[in-house]
């Protein structure tokens, strides 16, 4: 039932700001994200000890497969709902991952980044989002640092709402393979949601080389969002991340 539940508010389309129960949460003040967990006995997971995102660091070394990606221009809409942008996707585009197909469903933009490496934050972090059957989730995140223009952005970032509430269909359809860096390495571990309800059980990949952003286009999804949308890292609580 927890597996679904996190499916279900990771996936919503709604363009509300609301959680199950009509409990407004924020990135700041009386609802921000020391009070998530209180806002609604549904986010009880907020105050949890397997939370995300998490400073990368101390990683052990683990030998891990290449992901096995299979991404197809499937991106149709945008959707702007006052806590970040979001693509979503009409199915087709995989990963393969423990002996399971994920399938991408969404993807959407932190600014700054949520995760950290080695206490280092970016200015933007993209998060892949991808369900198996059983509505099982696994992330993938990329970090964007400064430098020369982002061309898979350049394509997309016209095509933002900049309202809340609201959303538009794509000019064309986006793959999210545009997004990744070229090489494929990544950190691995156990992690939640970023957001409430908190779920806690969702795989993440992090990849371990940034892609760059222009200055320009972080000022941009920031003039549209209006506030920072990071989440701060939480405790490791003995977690092993691996690479």
């Amino acid at each position: 039932m927890k597996k679904h539940l996190a499916f279900a508010a990771l996936m919503a389309c709604s363009v509300t700001a609301m959680a199950s129960d009509g409990a407004k949460w924020t990135y700041a003040g009386e609802s921000g994200p020391e009070q998530w967990a209180k806002l609604t006995p549904d986010n009880f997971a907020c105050a949890g000890k397997n939370q995300s995102p998490v400073d990368i660091k101390g990683t052990v070394h683990a030998g891990l497969k290449p992901l096995k990606l299979a991404y197809k221009a499937a991106g149709n809409e945008v959707i702007n709902n006052g806590h970040t942008v979001q693509v979503n996707f009409a199915p087709g585009s995989t990963l393969q991952l423990d002996g399971t197909e994920f399938e991408l469903k969404q993807y959407h933009f932190h600014a700054p980044s949520e995760n950290q490496v080695n206490g280092q934050s970016y200015p933007l972090e993209v998060h892949l989002v991808h369900a198996d059957k059983d509505g099982n989730l696994a992330v993938i995140g990329v970090m964007f640092k400064q430098g020369a223009e982002n061309q898979a952005l350049k394509a997309l970032w016209p095509q933002l709402p900049k309202e809340a509430n609201s959303k538009n269909a794509l000019t064309a359809p986006l793959s999210a393979a545009s997004l990744l860096p070229t090489k494929h390495g990544y950190f691995r571990f156990s992690g939640s949601l970023t957001t409430p309800p908190c779920s806690e059980g969702v795989r993440w990949l992090v990849m371990k080389n940034p892609v760059t952003v222009s200055k320009e286009q972080v000022a941009a999804i920031e003039g549209i969002l209006h506030h920072a949308n990071n989440r701060p890292v939480q405790a490791l609580n003995g977690r092993v991340i691996v690479d």
